[in-house]
């Protein structure tokens, strides 16, 4: 690194330098070379955010960023969520919204990854938000108020990429589905342990899933075309790949991927 330092330094461009690798893009670096792993935080930003949206700890600790969809058990149709009919806001509650999916942003895809499924539903309504998307946003800023920094740790691996996905069906407006993933880097055993990660997938599918299973299949996809690139990123970068295990709740979806079922055309 001192070659690539001295070459910015006579290309008369002012620098800092931290031998030390404990700040990287304003993320706080906290290595633990014994036990082999290192601990990512940016301590106060949210709480700068919270004094820039002048939003106070609510009464009640807040403990989920996003509302909560409660499944019918038993139920053999699960219909889609009702229209939002609450009112627009105006130009200055659109703004409030946009600068709050701005601000959480940058945290959510760094280290705090709980923050993404909200973000991921409060962005897709910030061009026409309603008070709906208004509570959403509060509650947000309540989980956030409610909580200490988030920390997350990456322990040293051997550099084989592993995934999980998941699904939630009809959990959006307009009968959408939502997608989840966790992209880590584990080892190359049947069951890799798990690791922080290196990409998390909280978006809403965008066509309209007729069955639980339809949504897991889909969020399958989405994760596995994730996959692709990163592992040819890792195989450059010296890291030969196995095929890479992606884990699913949905014992049906598993099936069928594995060709233990086949679905009706």
């Amino acid at each position: 690194a001192e070659h690539l330092q001295k070459a910015i330094t006579d290309s008369s461009y002012r620098i800092k330098s931290d031998w030390t690798g404990n700040k990287y893009i304003s993320i706080t670096l906290d290595w633990e070379y014994d036990r082999r792993r290192v601990h990512l935080s940016i301590p106060g930003y949210n709480a700068k955010a919270l004094i820039r949206f002048q939003h106070e700890k609510p009464a009640r600790r807040q403990d989920s960023p996003h509302p909560h969809t409660p499944p019918n058990y038993g139920a053999k149709v699960q219909y889609a969520k009702d229209s939002d009919t609450s009112l627009p806001l105006d130009k200055e509650g659109q703004r409030f919204i946009q600068q709050l999916a701005g601000t959480f942003l940058f945290p959510a895809r760094a280290v705090d990854s709980p923050l993404l499924v909200s973000l991921s539903s409060i962005a897709s309504q910030q061009s026409k938000p309603t008070q709906s998307t208004k509570s959403t946003a509060k509650q947000l800023l309540d989980y956030v108020a409610s909580q200490e920094d988030a920390i997350l740790t990456y322990n040293a691996s051997d550099m084989i990429l592993a995934a999980h996905s998941d699904a939630s069906y009809l959990s959006e407006p307009n009968a959408r589905s939502r997608a989840g993933g966790h992209l880590f880097l584990s080892s190359n055993v049947e069951n890799p342990p798990n690791n922080g990660a290196i990409l998390n997938i909280a978006q809403i599918i965008k066509n309209v899933m007729s069955s639980a299973t339809e949504a897991e299949l889909a969020a399958l996809y989405i994760v596995a075309k994730e996959c692709i690139y990163i592992r040819l990123i890792l195989e450059e970068m010296g890291h030969p790949q196995p095929p890479t295990p992606i884990q699913t709740d949905n014992k049906t979806a598993e099936g069928v991927i594995n060709n233990k079922i086949q679905p009706k055309r």
